[in-house]
């Protein structure tokens, strides 16, 4: 497998929320990343991937709530979101894809 093949397999999708809007303002980018990734493979996608320079990534996992699904009660998965912070000078465009 290429190494970018195994970037796509680290970075799941980009997250667009107001919390995240508001975080690119301080020039962080929010991604959903899989759950077994950590910090420097995070890093290395990004770089990898998008060709910026990264200053720091924080990670929080979402544990899944409990909804119904059609009357039944079923469960979300649990998702782990990384915010990827840019070094100066550094932009990521995620509304134009890959």
């Amino acid at each position: 497998m290429s190494a970018k093949a195994e970037h796509y397999d680290v970075i799941r999708k980009p997250i667009i929320t107001e919390k995240a809007t508001m975080a690119s303002d301080a020039g962080a980018v929010v991604f959903e990343v899989a759950m077994d990734s950590n910090k420097p493979q995070i890093k290395a996608a990004v770089e990898g991937l998008f060709g910026v320079k990264v200053k720091a990534v924080n990670t929080t996992i979402t544990k899944g709530k409990v909804k119904k699904f059609r009357g039944q009660p079923g469960r979300r998965k649990d998702v782990k979101k990384a915010y990827v912070t840019l070094e100066e000078g550094n932009t990521i465009d995620v509304t134009t894809g890959l």
